[in-house]
């Protein structure tokens, strides 16, 4: 096994391999405008696994996906040149979740904004049940009680 610092480092590296190598050697039609997110590579330097997001529709994501699986070989080839290491890792695509998270979070924080701008209406007119300070002592009753 090897330290997590070198698994870190190779997998930055295929990081910016994998997206140079997309913008400059791969000349499939059916990929779209694909955006490298992060790259994780397994303790012993045989795995990588890419994320990628796709701008666009699902179909595009589904070409992109397809354009990926197919220019697989060229990609760990151009990984195997330019890391230099023993073994070239195997490459695995998986389209990531973030922009969909990053929606997901968008809708729950307006649908906070809304509820608290109800309670916030809500509040603006409202008094107290009881008095002000329910621990506040009127001062004819502490005058009472010196005596």
């Amino acid at each position: 096994m090897t330290d997590t610092a070198r698994a870190r480092k190779l997998a930055d590296r295929i990081q910016v391999v994998v997206a140079q190598t997309l913008e400059r050697r791969i000349k499939d039609p059916r990929l779209g405008f694909v955006t490298i997110t992060d790259t994780r590579v397994t303790g012993d330097l045989r795995e990588a696994t890419v994320f990628y997001t796709v701008f666009g529709d699902e179909t595009e994501r589904q070409a992109t996906a397809a354009a990926l699986e197919s220019a697989k070989g060229v990609l760990r080839s151009e990984v195997g040149k330019q890391t230099g290491v023993r073994f070239t890792p195997s490459l695995t695509f998986v389209a990531d979740a973030l922009p969909e998270n990053a929606r997901n979070i968008d809708d729950l924080l307006d649908r906070a904004r809304t509820s608290d701008a109800a309670v916030r209406t809500q509040a603006a007119g409202a008094t107290y049940a009881g008095d002000a300070d329910p621990y506040r002592v009127p001062a004819s009753e502490r005058d009472d009680e010196d005596e």
